[in-house]
């Protein structure tokens, strides 16, 4: 319930921060136009907003949010069983973090030579960065160790990642599909929409405009249906099945959903595709994290939550970096292609949590 309320909240937030700037300048008067070059008024107090909310809601959160330790909620739920436990077993021997680190750091050299080489897009060398950089953090904690300072974060994070529970790791890999699909969407859907339904990518056109002021308004939409399926549909399908085949069901249809945007003939119904995109998005703000809750041990409850957004954020790198080059080089600039490669990425996404191994506590 708590994580389906989660998507209700975030769902209505979205939508009206989606809204903002059309209310600005509607209720309000605030222009809504700006020399070229400049930002309209209505976005910088859009952001203004945005930024005042944000810092209200971590402060209400770190002021007023009672957070139970591992015995409070270990007495709510009888405990943890056998199969959730996992005891502090110590650091890994030195030679495993030299040799992973070694092998992370050469991969992302090596991929970092052609990018060189081949003057490739210079975005690739974040990913390349990234590697080396994973492979730089574990030579560093191998350094640690060896020095017997194995009670240091980076070595706590590090043996804990390499650690992860059977579901955790089987989650992530349905996380980074799930939400290398969301940013997909995210970067490319006005482009997509604008050059495949609206026949334009010139910027200053005004049918570039209008294609992009849709987008705005349809992700608006997708927000608003995220947080009816939240608060309706996902319990209801939850109890109906469980809460792997909600989670599937959910995935399914917001795949078809944001493929279906390239086979649109109307750009006005485009709506009909949020609405599969709304009930995945709202299950994806909550059952990952109900189906993970339960498998983690509660003394590392906050850690491997924390690590859990690793697969959030790496998606979005690769997103922004491998996507964006297929879209120019592979798809000739087509970016409906990369709102296609999404869709995909939701439907594989929703066969691989049917493979997730779903703990329930007593």
């Amino acid at each position: 319930l708590g994580f389906t309320m989660q998507s209700f909240f975030i769902g209505i937030g979205a939508f009206v921060a989606s809204w903002l700037p059309y209310m600005l300048s509607n209720w309000f008067n605030i222009s809504n136009t700006a020399p070229e070059g400049e930002i309209p008024q209505t976005v910088k107090f859009s952001f203004y907003l945005g930024g005042i909310v944000f810092f209200l809601s971590v402060l209400w959160t770190v002021l007023r949010t009672k957070e139970y330790s591992p015995e409070e909620l270990d007495s709510f739920e009888g405990g943890e069983g056998e199969e959730i436990r996992n005891p502090d077993e110590g650091a890994d021997p030195v030679r495993k973090y030299l040799r992973r680190g070694v092998i992370w750091t050469l991969a992302g050299l090596v991929i970092a030579y052609p990018i060189f080489r081949f003057k490739l897009e210079k975005e690739l060398y974040i990913l390349a960065g990234g590697l080396a950089l994973f492979g730089v953090l574990q030579l560093l904690s191998g350094a640690l160790v060896s020095g017997k300072r194995e009670k240091s974060g980076l070595v706590s994070i590090i043996t804990d990642l390499y650690r992860m529970p059977l579901t955790m790791k089987q989650l992530a890999i349905v996380q980074f599909f799930s939400w290398f699909a969301l940013f997909s969407m995210w970067i490319y859907t006005t482009p997509a929409v604008t050059h495949h339904l609206y026949g334009t990518s010139d910027t200053t056109s005004e049918l570039y405009n209008e294609g992009a002021n849709l987008v705005s308004g349809m992700f608006g939409w997708y927000n608003l249906f995220a947080a009816g399926f939240g608060l309706v549909a996902l319990p209801f399908l939850a109890r109906l099945t469980n809460r792997k085949i909600t989670h599937c069901i959910a995935l399914v249809v917001g795949g078809l959903g944001l493929a279906s945007i390239m086979i649109l003939g109307n750009p006005q119904h485009m709506i009909f595709s949020m609405i599969g995109v709304g009930l995945a998005w709202a299950s994806i703000l909550a059952m990952p994290y109900a189906i993970l809750t339960g498998s983690l041990p509660r003394h590392k409850m906050g850690v491997y939550m924390g690590i859990f957004n690793f697969f959030i954020v790496i998606p979005q790198i690769l997103a922004a970096t491998i996507l964006g080059f297929l879209v120019k080089t592979v798809f000739s600039g087509d970016s409906i292609y990369a709102l296609l490669a999404g869709g995909i990425s939701l439907l594989v996404a929703a066969v691989l949590v049917l493979f997730v191994k779903d703990v329930y506590r007593n």
